[in-house]
Parts: C-alpha cells; structure tokens; sequence
C-alpha cells in the first residue's frame, strides 16, 4: 500500500471487494493477524511492557486494544522505511511481514499506570487528553493516522513530542481505506437513512484496526481516544477494539466523571490548555467541530446544533458553491469491475486513473470543483437522539450514481431485490460501528458475490451540484436491445400479456369483491 507499513493483502475477516470470499474463513488473533503469523512485537532488550493477550487460539501473544477520537481523524506511528527517526527517537525495522519499533527512549515518571496508546489529532480535545493522561500516571504513544485530511502531519508530530508523548506514530491508511473499506460501501450501494454515504463511519474502523495493531507492537494495555460521551463515535471505536482484542482496557476521558466535570465545557478546556502550554487553532470564527478524511468531511455542534440555522456561506471546504462552478460540464466515463471502480477517464482532455486511490483522489477533485456531494441532514444516532450533521461526499456522491446505474444494468431483477435489502442492513451496521461483527462480515460476502456480473462503462456529467448519466456499456447486460424494441417483436408474443394479465389481476378481483361485501353489510 502505498505510503502503508503493512501489506496491502487484504486483513483476516475483512475481505477484498474483487475477492469477497478471501479472508473470511481465516481465524485471526486479536490484533487482525491471520492465524500463524506471529507479530513481531516489541523487539528484544525494550524491556517488558506486560501486554494482554486477546484469549484467542491464534492470537500469538500481547495485544492491545485500541480507540480513536470523535471529531478528529487519529492516525499511527513512525513509518517503517526501516530507517532512525532521531526526532522522536524511535527506530524502525521490518520484521516478519510487519514494522517492529525499537524505543530509544525511557519512561521517567515514577509510578506509570502502564502504557496507553491515545487516538491523537492535534486538536483541542486530544491535546488535552494527553497531557491529562500523563498527569494520571500514564506514559502516553500519541497515535495519528493519515486517511486522506489535509493535516500538517510533521507539526503534529512535533506538538505530541512538546507535550509529553513517549512516541509518535503517523502512517498512511489512505490506500487501505480506499480498497479495504468504502470499495465494499460502494457495491453495496450503502446509504444510511437514504442519505448519508458513512463517510465518517467507515473511516472509524479502518484507524481503529491500526491503533489496535500498535498497541500489540508495544505492548500497551491501554487505549483512549478523545470521542465525546454522546456521539457514535465512541461505540464505533470501541466495538473495533474489543472485537478485535477482547481484552483491551479503554480510556475514554468523555466518559469518566473526574474529566466531563473538570472540563463541562470549551471554556475550561481552553483554560487548561493555556495553562500547560498547548497551543490550540480553535478560534471563535470556526464555532463547529469538522471531521474529515479521504471520502468525505462533515460538520457539527456549535452554532449547527440549531436544526433551523442555515450553514454559514464559508463553512464548505471539499466542494465550490454549485451557483459558481464552472458552466462546462466534465464528462467522465468510469470502468467497474465486479461492481468495484478499476479505471476513470476524462473525455474532454483523455485523463486517465486507474489505481484505487488515484482514482478516488481525482473523483474528489473533479465532483468538488463542480459543487457534487453536499447535504444537510438530521439523522439518528445509534446512541438514540437526533443530530444534525452537514456533509461534502464529492468522489462517493459520484460513485453512488455510476454503481447503481451499471448495477441495475446488469444484475437479475429478483438478485438485485434482496442485494438491496442486505445493502439497507450493511449500511445500518456500519453506521453503528459493527463494521467487525459476523453479521457485518456475511453482509459482505454475500454483496461481494452478487457483484460478479456487474461489470461495464457508465458515462456520466458532472455540472452544478449534479451527477447526470449519459450512457452505460458492459459485456454482462442483461439488456436485450430487440426483445424490448417498440419496431421489433423479436422472441416476445404480444398476445401472451393477456394471460399475463388475467392472472395478475385475480387477486385484485377477489380482494375488491370482498370489499364490496363488507361495504354493503356495513350500510345496511
């Protein structure tokens, strides 16, 4: 994977769109590894770090299990390019298929409650968690994934030196995310409550994974992540990290009374951060948190909490205002393979994209120059109330509207009625963060399976917030140009619609003359 210490194969229970069966069967240890591959973990001389073991039959030894934060997306660690990083102190080697990390550094606190490894953004809520958590007794690995934010990752790594972290861990998931997580989403044609394309929702298991496997790396017995008390967030975070590593210990700040009220609100956490030297971006001209990664970015809470307040004119950052996009259309045409994306081109100027994530970058940039992919919704959370959230889903929006016409196109009329119904319950399991459930993995593989046929060219414009379909081409149709022809009979007898019709209509018969019945005895 691109810019990824780990293979790009695809992870035990987590299946490959073009692949669904592949991984399924495989019984795997705690921290995603397949069964017989050992970890490499902590590498000799460290010093022990009294990991947990998940219990597993394949787990081969210490795990850990991880969380991440609400509003931010939280990444990993140093990149394994087998070369020192002097800056944070940690060297990097590769080890038996993974990244081992050599600490150069040693814990001077006196009585530490162990090892946490924290879902770190570099916002305001992880700032501060992380210097709270040292100040319980923890040695803290700020973690920090790199999922396709526009992130200034170097200077984040530099404020968790500052305030105290023992290592820092930033990887690229980008790629990971794209093939692993929403290429599924997408042959699904997944929408939770009818609009929203689980931008966020999918992100969160995809870090949550890599966090756990670090946490096994350095033999952690704790993860915490900085997700607030009443989001989803939390759950989706939490369910990836005990399916994953049953035995995992947890820290979630927003959760524990000795925080939430020496922190009720923004106020104190800005106090708190003046007082430790934390420097914060939050300013009042911003008052909404905004979460963003590769597929899409979304904003909520502050002065959106009011369901009736427009969302302000400068607020949107991944798409143009559709009144000021360009009045040329782009027209695209892009190629699916077992209902999975493998290449887009551009017919005005011949660009082409192939590889998954190139290809879902250059959608991002193409739907958001013309102002495709936003929405202000209200939905409901699994935790049980209502939020509004306002999202920017450009390169999704785009694929939403291609796979489901190629789909249709190609898939037999009664598969595709029960692929929906599956698609409406993956969705819903994802939402609510079940992502690593049995149920969410059959989910998977049966969608995966009925992807077989679907397979062609949609052509499709881009133009003023809309996505419009031009034309669809594939070898798997099951259109057949003569048999529906208006000028051709072809293998179709007219007259055989009337028995058609009689049948259809019996039950339609019988039903109205009971109701005749009814009505007659009634008004007697």
């Amino acid at each position: 994977m691109e810019g990824s210490t780990q293979s790009s194969q695809t992870r035990a229970g987590t299946g490959h769109p073009l692949h669904p069966g592949r991984g399924a069967a495989a019984s795997s240890c705690c921290a995603g590894y397949p069964a017989g591959r050992q970890s490499t973990g902590p590498l000799s001389g460290t010093g022990a770090h009294g990991g947990l073991s998940c219990g597993g039959s394949a787990c081969p030894g210490p795990v850990i299990k991880e969380e991440e934060e609400e509003e931010d997306a939280p990444g990993t660690g140093p990149e394994c390019r087998g070369q020192p990083d002097t800056r944070s102190g940690v060297l990097t080697e590769r080890g038996a298929g993974c990244c081992r990390v050599v600490s150069m550094e040693k814990s001077t606190m006196a009585q530490s409650k162990g090892t946490v490894v924290l879902a770190y953004s570099g916002g305001l809520d992880t700032s501060c968690i992380l210097v709270w958590l040292k100040e319980q007794g923890y040695d803290v690995i700020a973690y920090l994934a790199n999922i396709g934010q526009k992130e200034d990752f170097e200077a984040a790594r530099k404020k968790a030196l500052a305030l105290g972290a023992k290592k820092v861990y930033i990887e690229d998931i980008s790629r990971e995310f794209v093939e692993e997580f929403i290429w599924p989403a997408v042959q699904a044609n997944a929408l939770y409550e009818d609009r929203y394309l689980l931008g966020t929702a999918l992100a969160r298991p995809c870090i949550a994974r890599r966090q756990v496997e670090i946490a096994q790396r350095e033999g952690a017995q704790h993860v915490a992540h900085g997700a607030t008390g009443k989001g989803n967030d939390q759950v989706r975070f939490e369910l990836t990290c005990y399916a994953l590593c049953p035995k995992i210990k947890v820290v979630a700040p927003w959760r524990l009374p000795e925080f939430y009220q020496r922190f009720p609100g923004r106020r104190e956490l800005m106090d708190y951060a003046k007082k430790h030297g934390i420097p914060v971006p939050v300013t009042p001209q911003t008052p909404w948190s905004v979460d963003e990664n590769l597929m899409h970015i979304s904003y909520e809470a502050g002065i959106l909490e009011n369901p009736k307040n427009q969302a302000p004119p400068g607020l949107y950052t991944k798409t143009r205002d559709p009144a000021t996009s360009p009045d040329t259309p782009d027209v695209l045409e892009i190629e699916f393979e077992r209902g999975v994306p493998v290449k887009v081109t551009n017919i005005g100027d011949g660009a082409t994209r192939s590889s998954a994530l190139e290809l879902f970058v250059y959608l991002n940039d193409i739907a958001g120059k013309h102002g495709v992919g936003r929405i202000d919704i209200v939905e409901n959370r699994f935790v049980g109330m209502k939020s509004r959230g306002i999202y920017e889903t450009p390169a999704g929006t785009i694929l939403y509207h291609a796979h489901l016409d190629i789909e249709a196109f190609t898939m037999d009329r009664e598969v595709r009625k029960i692929k929906q119904g599956l698609a409406l319950k993956f969705s819903e399991l994802v939402y609510n963060g079940f992502w690593h459930s049995p149920e969410c993995e059959f989910l998977r593989h049966c969608i995966g399976r009925s992807q077989e046929p679907v397979v062609g060219t949609v052509r499709l414009s881009v133009f003023k917030g809309q996505v419009y379909i031009l034309g669809r081409e594939s070898p798997r149709s099951l259109y057949n140009e003569e048999l529906v022809s208006m000028n051709v009979q072809g293998d179709y007898e007219p007259a055989d619609a009337t028995g058609f019709i009689n049948i259809n209509s019996l039950r339609l018969k019988e039903y109205h003359r009971l109701q005749s019945k009814v009505t007659v005895k009634q008004d007697e």
